[in-house]
């Protein structure tokens, strides 16, 4: 299984890299899956630009080719997002529209940061998840108040975290192994 944990926030000073690599850290302590980091900010992704919609697959720019064909190596996904007034950040809802094959069956989890964790911006995302036909799980993982929780070498103090990467994990493995017949 090839599990792709994808930092969806271009934003300056964000604190979802520090969260995504203490993630992946503690991710890659699992051997039965290999782990890959994906940085939004890398893929310069403009608002959605394509001018057909994403499931003709008729891509026309090399962003969105270069997008696909990251995506396609995944047999599920991690996101990391924050919440920004009560939603996850435009980035990544916009990186979520560019594609639609590339994403379905596969599972899909979070990592949500913000006041409460993120969790606003997940009940968004699971909706935008299940209309492109991924399974996102109830397993995922909360940091509440990131701006205190991230300590000087970039651990998270456990007071801060809700949930568990290690069952988060496994569930996302359990479901991608289940499922990888339908991504055939």
């Amino acid at each position: 299984m090839h599990i792709q944990i994808i930092i969806g926030s271009t934003r300056p000073g964000r604190l979802a890299e520090p969260l995504a690599d203490w993630f992946i850290k503690n991710a890659q302590k699992n051997t039965k899956a290999s782990f890959e980091l994906i940085d939004l900010a890398d893929f310069e992704l403009p608002l959605l630009d394509e001018p057909t919609p994403a499931g003709s697959k008729k891509y026309t720019k090399e962003h969105t080719k270069k997008w696909s064909e990251t995506i396609s190596r995944a047999d599920a996904f991690v996101l990391v997002t924050p919440e920004y007034n009560h939603g996850t950040s435009a980035a990544l809802k916009n990186a979520l529209d560019y594609l639609y094959f590339e994403w379905k069956y596969k599972p899909v989890t979070f990592l949500g940061y913000g006041g409460m964790g993120g969790t606003r911006a997940i009940e968004q995302l699971i909706s935008n998840c299940v209309e492109l036909n991924m399974f996102p799980l109830q397993k995922r993982v909360h940091v509440t108040e990131p701006w205190s929780a991230i300590d000087d070498n970039g651990q998270v103090k456990p007071e801060f975290v809700k949930g568990n990467i290690d069952s988060t994990i496994e569930a996302l493995i359990s479901v991608a192994e289940a499922t990888k017949s339908l991504r055939k």
